[in-house]
């Protein structure tokens, strides 16, 4: 597992607003120890209306089946059994773009 793998996430557990479900996300980094760190994608094109959220295309490389929103303030640390499979990578644009929006929301 990479940063820029496109997975399968089991995210089962719900609170308040929280992403849930079987849903994509991105691997933001694998920290060695189990867990792994990731931003969830949604369908709902409406969730482009909150901060730190990106657009992405579906494409060759990254096997989305549709327009996604990446909810990069909605970032998790899961442990790695949540994955159910790898379906693709981002290009190193759009891991640019995260990259980016991820030190612009944490402040670095």
């Amino acid at each position: 597992m990479k940063k820029g793998d496109v997975c399968i996430v089991n995210l089962a557990v719900e609170v308040g607003h929280e992403q849930f479900g079987e849903r994509p996300a991105i691997l933001i980094s694998d920290t060695k120890t189990g867990i792994i760190v990731v931003v969830p994608l949604t369908s709902n094109l409406e969730a482009l209306r909150f901060p730190y959220t990106l657009a992405i295309l579906p494409d060759k490389q990254n096997n989305l089946e549709q327009k996604s929103v990446v909810l990069i303030f909605h970032i998790r640390a899961i442990d790695k059994t949540r994955i159910l499979k790898i379906i693709g990578k981002i290009n190193k644009q759009t891991q640019r773009k995260i990259d980016y929006i991820l030190r612009e929301m944490l402040g670095l």
